[in-house]
């Protein structure tokens, strides 16, 4: 769900719209949270649309099912288990990050040649804490820094900023008063790769100081040379496969730019002027899975158990899995470090019409943990986008999703459209109201942020506020 024009530096700003229909419906993984853009959808080879749990047409890996056994059950019980689905164990998955939190039971990934619902249906129970499938989530977006002053980024406005629009985030006003960021903050961006040599974002991309590229797991967190972060799809250091034109990981890194894009008198600026953003590349061509979301996730929890990374948020642009215990398992881990998981709520389903999440859930922003923060979208004159799901207890609140402009592959600069656009605005408020507040907890930041939206009656019963980001007091 991701409309977007699409504008290259190099020939004087020519702009071409190029419209699509929502990404969760057409990749097979998880959804980029709406994103109107034109892709290629997954072969019928490649995963299975069924019900699960009863939500029809969820899309998952077929053949493949997690599982993960209660502590302590013994290899001959596993065996046995196993069998019954003729299954074999083709990943363990035990990150750093289960194994601070005292977990002993690896999480398993299982191929079988059963039908996944099948085998998932025959290995629960007994021994088994839980078996489910291996979910496919995509991106959801639908389609003196030149794009600020020409009244271009208008998600970055204000009431009395100039130029001025009163359904902005308020990020402008914010900046008037001093409060652009700080470089010690970082952020978490769980989606497609980042281009990190983009004008707009190399300043404030991480780099590792824990692990040099030398060939050697320097800090011994199972990733060698993860210089700026890791490739889970790809499984290699190389968080951006967009190469020079810029065919791949577009809506990762315009997340990016949304959040931190630099105020360097050219392109965009993002909220943050500074602040350290650590791509975890986990949505790839054909989408993402639940097994390399959750080692994204635990990713970011283990570098701020281990080094004491002020790490104050994730990223999470996608959707269009179902409930998945091993991600909610992950998302506890992070609630346990105090990192917010912000998520957008979705653009709906195929007709591209948003949807009620109190009623059909849609994840990961209908996880139950204190520290996810759901996210709607709104459009420039203040209506709840078309496309943007919306919930009157599951989503805490909108921000800008519509003709949101940010930083795309290949040093270009886009206009894309969705509930994706929506949630780096409300990270990149995260990230600046850590800069002046340190110390503060997840549950802080999310009182502050929640705390200070402004009642918006496109939004009235649609979310928990009734309200849109506001980030002026910061």
């Amino acid at each position: 769900m991701l409309t977007f024009t699409s504008i290259f530096m190099k020939n004087n700003f020519p702009s071409m719209t190029n419209k699509c229909i929502a990404m969760a419906a057409l990749l097979g993984l998880f959804a980029l949270a709406s994103c109107e853009k034109t892709v290629e959808g997954p072969s019928a080879a490649a995963n299975e649309s069924a019900a699960v749990s009863g939500e029809a047409g969820l899309n998952y890996v077929a053949n493949e099912v997690l599982v993960k056994f209660k502590n302590g059950t013994s290899a001959s019980v596993k065996a046995a288990a196993l069998a019954k689905v003729s299954g074999e164990i083709s990943e363990t998955i035990f990150t750093k990050a289960m194994e601070k939190s005292g977990e002993t039971e690896a999480l398993l990934l299982v191929r079988t040649p059963l039908a996944t619902l099948e085998a998932v249906g025959l290995l629960k129970g007994g021994d088994v804490a839980y078996a489910e499938p291996n979910f496919i989530y995509t991106h959801q977006a639908v389609s003196s820094d030149p794009y600020f002053t020409n009244g271009s980024l208008w998600g970055m406005y204000g009431s009395n900023t100039s130029p001025a629009n009163q359904y902005g985030s308020g990020a402008a006003a914010a900046w008037a008063v001093g409060h652009t960021g700080s470089k010690t903050v970082v952020m978490g961006i769980i989606d497609e790769g980042v281009q990190v040599s983009h004008p707009d974002l190399k300043a404030n991309v991480w780099v590792n100081p824990y692990d040099p590229a030398d060939g050697v797991d320097n800090d011994g967190n199972g990733y060698i040379d993860d210089i700026n972060g890791w490739d889970f799809d790809g499984n290699n250091n190389s968080v951006y496969d967009g190469g020079t034109r810029g065919a791949l990981d577009d809506h990762g890194t315009h997340v990016a730019g949304t959040i931190g894009a630099s105020a360097n008198s050219e392109g965009v600026a993002g909220v943050n002027w500074a602040v350290t953003m650590i791509s975890c590349k986990f949505l790839g061509r054909n989408g993402g899975t639940t097994a390399n979301a959750v080692k994204a996730v635990d990713y970011l929890n283990d570098l701020k158990s281990r080094h004491g990374m002020n790490i104050v948020a994730s990223n999470n642009s996608w959707g269009g899995g179902g409930f998945s215990q091993a991600l909610s398992d992950a998302v506890d881990r992070a609630n346990t470090r105090n990192i917010l998981f912000i998520a957008a709520a979705g653009n709906g389903g195929s007709d591209g019409v948003g949807d009620d999440n109190d009623v059909t859930a849609s994840y990961p922003s209908n996880l139950p943990q204190a520290n996810v923060i759901a996210v709607a979208a709104i459009t420039s004159a203040g209506a709840k986008s078309s496309f943007s799901n919306y919930g009157a207890t599951t989503v805490d609140l909108g921000a800008p999703g519509s003709g949101v402009w940010s930083t795309t592959a290949f040093s270009n600069y886009s206009s894309y459209n969705g509930t994706s656009m929506a949630t780096p605005h409300v990270s990149g408020a995260a990230a600046l109201y850590a800069s002046t507040h340190a110390g503060a907890t997840a549950a802080d930041i999310k009182a502050a942020i929640l705390g200070s939206t402004v009642p918006t009656s496109s939004l009235t019963g649609k979310c928990v506020t009734g309200g849109r980001l506001n980030v002026s007091g910061f």
